[in-house]
């Protein structure tokens, strides 16, 4: 019997270490199954650690370059200085007048060209230019005229056209015309968006700051001497010829309207030609102009003429220190009527021509001369042969 118990006893103990050591292998396969589970975690982790300190200690020079690599963000245009914030800007690049078809409007442009320096003395070499303005209803028919005048010259004059928005047409690439256009609009004859078509060839021409001289033309207009006299007449000028004068009756004191006092009373109403030429000084204030131009837009139209009135009186108003009260631009009244005389082909001789340059006597800056005008209107197209054929002797064009 207790051989029985001891046998028994010895069973169950087997049974007991047998289960024990299932249990002790069971633990050490759970062991090892979550030491490489947490093995494979850290060795991801300390992975991505491993790379984030990598970049941050990246040398600057390297992170710098990958940063330039990239294409910077799109910069809005400064209408000021022409140029976009990213751009380095010195002095030259400052002085560089915009192209002359560029997008400002008309208010972002008189804005920029009413900008003027307070010292009077250029910090760099500057040759004062001539500014022609020529308004347009479309080409300029004369133009071979003016080559002949403008040639040999270069450096001492600029060139702008206003046309009618609706003339596409593209002047030859040798012209001095070539792309000189202005962005234009409408402009209707005797109505005051003929001044602004005025006011919006000053401001593009003031943005060249070389332009020291501004003169308004027709494509009907001739010059009567050569580029040299007409240079020297105009850049050593102590005045500005806006023609101004009193004329009582219905085409001068009876075109005013009392609803532009208080700016304007019949007292300071002036009239004359449109066709001006003027300082840089002046054209600055025409185009700052807030005060007086507002009110003949408002109030001069129809049979007012603001192109006859505007200039004239404001100036006259403002500045009739500085000016001669003349124009420089001959034409003729004598058939009467609301238009000059218009020259054709047999009009044009060498006599006629010499009569124009001479025919009369005015001040020159405190001194009487005989060169009282220096341009004349109104001839048509086919007096081109003719002019072509005598200006150029007559004028002494340079060859």
């Amino acid at each position: 019997m207790k051989g029985e118990n001891s046998n028994q006893s010895i069973s169950y103990w087997k049974l007991f270490n047998a289960q024990m050591h299932f249990f002790n292998v069971l633990s050490y396969f759970l062991l090892f199954g979550c030491g490489l589970s947490l093995g494979v975690i850290l060795s991801f982790h300390l992975k991505n650690y491993s790379l984030a300190l990598h970049i941050t200690q990246l040398p600057l020079s390297t992170r710098s370059a990958s940063a330039l690599a990239q294409p910077p963000p799109s910069q809005p245009f400064n209408p000021v200085s022409g140029t976009s914030p990213g751009d380095r800007l010195g002095l030259t690049e400052f002085l560089e007048p915009p192209h002359v078809m560029h997008d400002m409007d008309d208010k972002e442009l008189l804005w920029r060209a009413s900008l003027a320096p307070r010292i009077p003395q250029y910090p760099f070499h500057r040759v004062p230019k001539v500014a022609f303005l020529f308004l347009t209803k479309g080409p300029v028919p004369l133009a071979p005229l003016w080559e002949k005048f403008f040639k040999g010259h270069q450096g001492l004059y600029s060139i702008y056209v206003h046309s009618d928005p609706s003339f596409n047409l593209t002047e030859p690439e040798g012209s001095v015309f070539h792309g000189r256009r202005i962005p234009s609009k409408e402009v209707e004859w005797g109505n005051v968006n003929m001044i602004e078509a005025e006011r919006r060839l000053l401001a593009n021409a003031l943005m060249d700051y070389s332009n020291q001289r501004f003169v308004l033309l027709s494509e009907a207009c001739i010059p009567l001497f050569n580029f040299s006299i007409v240079y020297s007449y105009l850049i050593n000028s102590t005045q500005s010829f806006v023609e101004s004068y009193d004329l009582p009756g219905p085409v001068g004191r009876g075109r005013y309207s009392r609803r532009m006092r208080p700016q304007v009373i019949i007292q300071q109403w002036r009239k004359g030609a449109q066709w001006f030429e003027m300082d840089r000084d002046l054209a600055i204030e025409v185009v700052s102009d807030q005060i007086y131009f507002p009110v003949f837009q408002k109030y001069c139209k129809g049979a007012c003429y603001a192109d006859e009135h505007y200039l004239p009186t404001f100036v006259t108003m403002k500045f009739a220190n500085k000016n001669s009260n003349r124009t420089l631009t001959w034409v003729d009244w004598s058939k009467g009527g609301p238009h000059p005389a218009k020259f054709i082909r047999t009009n044009v001789t060498v006599e006629f021509l010499e009569r124009l340059r001479s025919q009369s006597q005015c001040q020159y800056n405190g001194n009487t001369t005989d060169i009282c005008h220096l341009f004349a209107r109104k001839f048509s197209d086919d007096a081109l042969y003719r002019l072509l054929k005598f200006a150029p002797k007559v004028m002494q064009f340079h060859e």
